[in-house]
């Protein structure tokens, strides 16, 4: 899978590689691949443009310089997207559109037909971090993926951002995840095993 060819895809990958870690771009770059992998095998249409911007932006908010103290990771990711798509010129309608699709990642549900891209982003989020429905692709792809976008530290980095979250934030989706297991579920991603 390539980056869509958009001069807004190029922006949100230059903007995400000059703030995420390396195991959160990874982390990005893999959702964006999932995502845009499984909408194409189950014939979802999707915005290739709006779903990699989104991918790129989804868990910008976990890194200091764009940390919330008031609101969730993913509503303030949301955020950050809207501002970032408004200066690429997007429409006003395309922005919340985004910033939907965003904060929608981490509900445990999303209707493909009423949101093909919150729908996919979501379930390659969750394909990434605990490994849900990781047989939806071959052992042979997710190989590929994981040489060519390698998971890191993600899972030491990703519980540390998540916690901390939770400390601060303790109504917020993130506290709900770890109150929920998520500890033992990332632990338990067969991904780790490649």
């Amino acid at each position: 899978m390539i980056i869509p060819g958009t001069a807004a895809s190029s922006a949100a990958l230059e903007v995400a590689s000059a703030y995420l870690s390396p195991a959160l771009l990874s982390h990005s770059h893999r959702v964006y691949v999932w995502a845009a992998a499984y909408g194409t095998q189950q014939g979802i249409q999707y915005d290739a443009e709006l779903l990699f911007t989104a991918a790129m932006f989804h868990d910008i908010s976990l890194v200091a310089e764009f940390d919330s103290h008031t609101v969730s990771f993913e509503e303030a990711s949301g955020h950050v997207a809207r501002v970032f798509a408004a200066g690429a010129g997007w429409p006003s309608e395309r922005r919340e559109r985004l910033g939907e699709v965003i904060v929608r990642h981490m509900w445990p549900d999303v209707d493909a037909a009423d949101d093909p891209e919150g729908h996919l982003l979501s379930r390659a989020a969750a394909v990434d971090i605990v490994g849900k429905n990781i047989d939806d692709f071959t052992p042979a792809f997710r190989a590929e993926v994981l040489q060519q976008h390698p998971r890191l530290d993600l899972t030491a980095e990703f519980l540390t951002c998540f916690q901390s979250q939770a400390d601060r934030k303790p109504t917020s989706s993130a506290a709900r995840a770890i109150q929920s297991g998520l500890t033992s579920r990332i632990a338990g991603n067969p991904l780790d095993a490649h």
